[in-house]
């Protein structure tokens, strides 16, 4: 199936309207052929007949049928417009939809300006070829088809001058295709990266301007944009000399016809308006021919933007749903790890071989070194990956069995880096539950020690708080993600290194925002700061990828493993700090 062909789906909805737009255009088309012959009808009656009544009621015509051209003109512009934006609308959601359908792991080996690039400077490429080209390419077949019919009609011979053009303008677009295909491939695939790189930079601008990295940064950013320059200027090169060809052999047609037919007007075989009319029928003939020339271009353009959004659609998430899942009630939080085994790359275990129980309403922590697999446990749970063997249960019910939308609806994620988006408080908080009231808000907010402050900024729960909460500090920021996960009210809760970038006063009032949260729920906890972690119903220890302890704080303090290790590195870690602090002052 053809790149083109795949798109139709999209314009099915649309046929009717656009048929209404084409047939106006065709119209517009018809009625400018009229008009030209009608000028050189014009000419013959001033210059040869000498008729004034004649002269004023062809004129009288003339412009009736300029001001009909004009009223379809205008109509068929505005549908075209209407038709192009509705469906460019709906590839746009459809490919939006498909995106947030893919696993984490897409995401995790993509580039987000890349996925930009295609999400919006593809689609607006493709756009252009598959709603407006159509419509304006029925015009010129109008035009052209017209053109040589009045041609031929008027004068065989110097039609056939105008024909024989035809093969040498096939071949010109043949020659300068693919070159043109290929480079606008390439086009817009350095258009992807340089857009990732300025969403790189705008994103960690201030660790750009921390590290005095400016210089770099815009040397990174010109070496892109010059490649960019570069394969443009090509690209412009190949159609400087691809269009003025085209509009070349079309004027050696028209110097064909003038000498031609101004040596049979001196003949007297043909009149001066005849003459006036079958040049401006040649003339407007270029139109189709330089279109045909441009459209050529913009396929091969299209064809490469095209390619790329598709591969996105093609791209399947790795986490599927069953077509049987069921939907999973409401849970208990009974959670079961059977012989799990995951690979982020098939070349290295995460985890091995791990198994495990969590009971309704318990508090587990996972501790370990960086890299241990404990943020991969998270994710199962949570199923944005599949283990790679072995089986995960909730309540008896596997992942694999039920449907994402009731599993998710079951579980709020507290993550490290808090994610929050470019709106107002409020509605960041309300993003738990879309259908909370104020005063649902409120209280989720009272509980996530989030109230108070909120109400000390300039607009309360209405205030904007910047792109990824840019505005508020990293307590602030946490306490919203809390009074979010409190408002959705989950029956399982994952907190990822919740606190692990907090300062002391931050951690303690998000701690006791935590502590509330957690009542009534199962809660798996990520954990950096072992303190946090001490009233835990049980912790497991994880190094390399599987349980090397389990048990209670205090329980583990008593053994000589891993945990006590890392709970002491973590106390002489406070105490140092602490002891700067007092320096300090």
């Amino acid at each position: 199936m053809s790149l083109f062909s795949r798109f139709f789906p999209f314009l099915r909805p649309y046929l009717s309207q656009m048929v209404g737009a084409g047939v106006m255009v065709m119209g517009v088309a018809a009625l400018n052929l009229i008009l030209l012959r009608m000028a050189g009808t014009l000419w013959d009656i001033v210059t040869v007949q000498r008729d004034v009544d004649l002269m004023t009621n062809t004129i009288i015509i003339f412009l009736g049928i300029a001001v009909a051209q004009s009223g379809l003109a205008m109509g068929q512009s505005y549908v075209t417009t209407q038709i192009s934006q509705h469906i460019m609308a709906d590839f746009r959601t459809n490919l939006f939809d498909h995106l947030q359908q893919l696993s984490l792991k897409f995401f995790a080996k993509r580039r987000t300006g890349e996925i930009l690039s295609r999400l919006m400077n593809d689609v607006g490429v493709i756009q252009t070829l598959v709603t407006e080209t159509p419509i304006d390419s029925a015009k010129h077949l109008v035009t052209f088809i017209g053109g040589i019919g009045f041609l031929l009609y008027m004068n065989w011979q110097l039609c056939l001058l105008i024909l024989l053009l035809l093969p040498a303008l096939v071949f010109v677009a043949r020659l300068f295709g693919k070159r043109l295909k290929a480079l606008s491939t390439n086009i817009q695939d350095q258009t992807a990266a340089l857009t990732t790189l300025i969403e790189e930079v705008i994103s960690g601008i201030r660790v750009v301007k921390s590290f005095v990295q400016t210089s770099r940064e815009h040397s990174r950013f010109g070496k892109a944009l010059q490649a960019l320059v570069g394969m443009t200027l090509r690209r412009a090169a190949i159609l400087s000399v691809f269009i003025p060809t085209i509009t070349l052999l079309t004027f050696m047609m028209a110097g064909m016809v003038l000498w031609y037919g101004g040596k049979q007007v001196i003949d007297a075989s043909m009149t001066p308006g005849d003459l006036l009319a079958f040049v401006l029928f040649a003339g407007i003939l270029i139109g189709p021919f330089g279109s045909a020339a441009r459209l050529f271009s913009q396929i091969k353009e299209a064809q490469g933007a095209m390619q790329r959004v598709f591969e996105l659609l093609d791209t399947q998430p790795e986490v599927m749903e069953q077509p049987q899942a069921i939907t999973l009630p409401t849970v208990q939080g009974h959670i079961q790890f059977s012989n799990v085994s995951f690979a982020y790359d098939p070349r290295q275990l995460v985890l091995s071989d791990l198994s495990f129980e969590i009971k309704p309403g318990e508090f587990i922590a996972f501790v370990g070194p960086t890299g241990s697999g404990k943020s991969t446990i998270a994710n199962l749970v949570h199923r944005f990956y599949d283990p790679t063997s072995g089986s995960i249960t909730i309540d008896g019910h596997d992942l694999r069995e039920v449907s994402l939308h009731s599993l998710y609806r079951q579980i709020a994620l507290v993550p490290q880096e808090t994610i929050l988006f470019g709106e107002t408080i409020f509605e960041n908080i309300r993003y738990g539950r879309d259908t909370a009231l104020e005063e649902d808000v409120i209280q989720a907010s009272q509980a996530a020690n989030a109230h108070d402050f909120i109400m000390g900024l300039p607009d309360g729960y209405q205030t904007m708080i910047g792109e990824k909460g840019i505005n508020l500090s990293g307590g602030q920021r946490q306490r919203i993600a809390i009074a979010r996960a409190i408002i959705k009210n989950p029956r399982l809760l994952i907190l990822d290194e919740a606190t692990s970038a907090l300062d002391s006063e931050s951690e303690q009032l998000v701690q006791q925002a935590l502590n509330r949260l957690f009542a009534g729920r199962t809660t798996l906890v990520i954990a950096h700061r072992l303190t946090t972690i001490q009233e835990a119903n049980r912790i497991f220890v994880l190094n390399k990828g599987v349980i090397v302890e389990a048990g209670t704080h205090a329980s583990l303090l008593q053994r000589e493993g891993l945990y006590r290790h890392l709970y002491t590195l973590r106390m002489a870690e406070l105490e140092e700090s602490t002891e700067s602090q007092v320096e300090e002052r």
